[in-house]
């Protein structure tokens, strides 16, 4: 009653595979890139007659017919909602998650507006796995490690901040020591965040801990770079650390 199913039937037809043989090489992708469109005019009341679909294109043996859906897998939870996102979207977002970093990048720019849409229980198993964003196909590609900092930043607000402590300290302290000063500075700007998130949430310990780490780590580091970085972390408007300075050092 919405479209045509002969029209439907021509769209669903496109992940064939001899399609891909007789008229356009990229024609799953474009399938792909039309996707999130076509469940938006359906409703996710018919997401029934995509499901497989997509699926078959989650699995498509071309890199950038997945790395399409990943781009869009956030939009298309919107459009699903939490009870079919979490039934047929998450399994299908966590082998994007363990794809290339062509695919991956995908899911991690948007990564803050795909795990908002997930309930607290579901969003916090993936605490763990953020730490293997850190890591890449090629050490070079450092604009990843720099959106990873990006979405760290927003992501902050979705977890307490005991989890915060225990899994992402240590990926904001990795960061603030690579080796691209770009992905150093806005990795400032993360620890900054850490910081004021413990205190406002009145985390007193938590931030006390995390401010000595610091210290220990960059303040009294061997080399000039890291005690470059502390200052560099005082100067992004780390309120809070900048008094633990001043009372402990003058």
């Amino acid at each position: 009653d919405i479209i045509p199913q002969p029209l439907l039937d021509q769209y669903l037809s496109m992940t064939d595979p001899a399609r891909a043989q007789t008229v356009d090489t990229e024609i799953a992708k474009h399938c792909a890139y039309s996707l999130p469109g076509v469940a938006l005019t359906l409703g996710r009341q018919n997401w029934h007659c995509l499901k497989d679909t997509y699926e078959t294109l989650a699995s498509d043996v071309q890199w950038k017919v997945r790395r399409t859906l990943a781009f869009s897998i956030h939009e298309l939870a919107v459009i699903l909602g939490d009870q079919l996102t979490a039934a047929d979207l998450v399994p299908i977002f966590n082998g994007f998650l363990k794809d290339l970093d062509e695919v991956r990048i995908g899911v991690l720019k948007h990564l803050y507006d795909f795990l908002k849409l997930l309930h607290a229980d579901k969003r916090r198993e993936y605490l763990y796995q953020l730490q293997e964003f850190v890591v890449t196909d090629n050490s070079r590609n450092w604009r990843f490690r720099y959106e990873l900092a990006e979405q760290l930043i927003l992501i902050l607000e979705l977890y307490n901040p005991n989890d915060v402590y225990d899994y992402l300290r240590h990926i904001a302290l990795t960061l603030c020591s690579d080796k691209v000063s770009e992905v150093r500075w806005i990795s400032f700007k993360l620890v900054g965040d850490l910081v004021h998130k413990f205190y406002a949430n009145s985390a007193n310990a938590l931030g006390l801990n995390f401010i000595n780490e610091l210290v220990v780590r960059f303040r009294h580091c061997s080399k000039w770079v890291g005690r470059q970085a502390f200052a560099f972390i005082c100067q992004v408007g780390m309120c809070s650390l900048c008094f633990y300075v001043y009372i402990k050092f003058g």
